[in-house]
């Protein structure tokens, strides 16, 4: 299995309903996209200094189904919205 995980840090003038459409747009990418093997999408409940705002934890796989997963229109819109509300944005992706 190869596991994708993304963090987004919001910026400050985000506001709570605009950073819950982000988490909605993700969580909705499982319904378009077949490659997905598990997929969790959670908003930060310790709020430390070096929290991000959102996580998702993401299971594919192989290569081919991540890549299949980055190269879909509907993940590309989200990923876009969530860049486009954010100041930081960190991933990392390994085998299981």
């Amino acid at each position: 299995m190869l596991i994708h995980i993304v963090c987004w840090k919001y910026r400050a003038d985000v506001p709570d309903s605009t950073r819950e459409e982000h988490r909605e747009k993700l969580r909705a990418l499982t319904e378009s996209i077949a490659e997905i093997e598990t997929f969790d999408v959670g908003e930060d409940v310790l709020h430390l200094e070096r929290s991000f705002h959102t996580g998702l934890v993401a299971e594919f796989a192989d290569r081919a189904a991540l890549d299949a997963y980055t190269d879909h229109p509907e993940h590309q819109a989200a990923a876009a919205f969530g860049r486009g509300i954010s100041e930081q944005v960190v991933s990392v992706d390994f085998y299981r």
